[in-house]
């Protein structure tokens, strides 16, 4: 496992001229922490004069002792760390950013080709999904954005829908007999049905930057923004209702773009690289690597513009589908581990 030297931080505070000389105040926290590994946090008055009573808090919410802190609960990336003390009936907080990181390195996967089907080289994939034995497609590029259903031994689209010019197709998946698509900085994602590819209505996104990356787990709309944040979204009203960042043992992975859920896992692609993270979805850990590199050459491209961006998961026979921006070929393959 993977040993961090931790940089202690330090706020001074100097409360007023009348004390200055009297109150020198510090808050002392780790830089980065693994989050299987209990630490401490500690307040400390440089002049040895006595504290009443110190309240600390972890993102707003109390901790209820500084000693011994096990931080495996919490989400991981960037915290706010506070200390609320109390002394000579004066309060005052100081504030430290500290990074949770994950317990370990993360495995490291490769693949094996189980099948090979057509796939159109015009599209520019960014999302893709598998759905009752057809794959539905969501393509980008201004003026050549669509939404597709295509059947999947043949790659023939059977149905389409052409956006307007001025958007930039992104992510989509299908949730309840609805098509979610995203556009890429209009912040306004479509909602059609699912046999007719009626538009049926528009939302906004909330904090997330852009549009990216989509998918559900069956009680969530689940986002990228471009970013290392993993969006949660109420598939009713879209709010964003919470998110993760995404991190290894060691730093965080940004750039997050096509998702797609399997097992209990978010499968996540990073822009311009020919590799598959699989996320804790509840904390944001990268547990696993996919590394695909070999798969891009194979289906006729090279280049960072044309690479990897197409997950689709097929739950009822276990099959998991990839394909790239303007690949000739979507493959069926099966992760090895390494």
């Amino acid at each position: 496992m993977y040993r961090y030297a931790f940089l202690a931080l330090t706020a001074l505070l100097v409360l007023s001229a009348s004390c200055s000389d009297k109150y020198k105040l510090q808050l002392n926290t780790p830089k980065t922490i693994q989050i299987d590994e209990p630490q401490s946090i500690s307040v400390r008055e440089k002049n040895g004069n006595p504290i009443d009573s110190v309240q600390y808090l972890i993102n707003g919410q109390a901790v209820v002792s500084n000693e011994d802190l096990k931080i495996s609960d919490y989400r991981l990336g960037n915290q706010s760390i506070s200390a609320t003390i109390n002394f000579e009936g004066e309060k005052w907080q100081l504030n430290n950013t500290v990074y949770f990181l994950a317990a370990e390195a993360p495995k490291l996967y490769g693949y094996e080709i189980v099948n090979e089907f057509h796939h159109d080289d015009k599209a520019f994939t960014q999302g893709f999904v598998y759905h009752d034995g057809y794959f539905y497609e969501s393509t980008g590029q201004f003026g050549e954005s669509t939404l597709r259903k295509t059947e999947i031994e043949t790659g023939k689209v059977i149905r389409k829908v052409d956006l307007d010019k001025k958007y930039f197709g992104e992510g989509m998946t299908i949730y309840n007999g609805k098509i979610y698509q995203l556009t890429w900085r209009k912040k306004v994602g479509f909602i059609y049905d699912i046999d007719s590819f009626e538009l049926e209505r528009t939302f906004d996104y909330g904090k997330s930057k852009e549009g990216w990356g989509l998918t559900h787990d069956k009680e969530h709309l689940i986002k990228t923004d471009g970013t290392e944040r993993i969006w949660f979204l109420d598939p009713e009203t879209l709010v964003e209702s919470r998110y993760i960042e995404t991190y290894t043992n060691k730093r965080k992975a940004e750039k997050l773009n096509e998702l797609e859920f399997v097992k209990g896992k978010i499968y996540a692609n990073i822009w311009q690289q020919n590799s598959i993270l699989i996320v804790n979805p509840q904390n944001g850990t990268i547990e696993a690597i996919v590394n695909l590199k070999g798969l891009q050459s194979k289906a006729g491209q090279e280049g960072e513009d044309h690479v990897l961006n197409g997950i689709a998961y097929d739950e009822s026979t276990d099959r998991l589908f990839v394909t790239g921006k303007n690949w000739n070929k979507v493959f069926e393959i099966k992760l090895m581990e390494k």
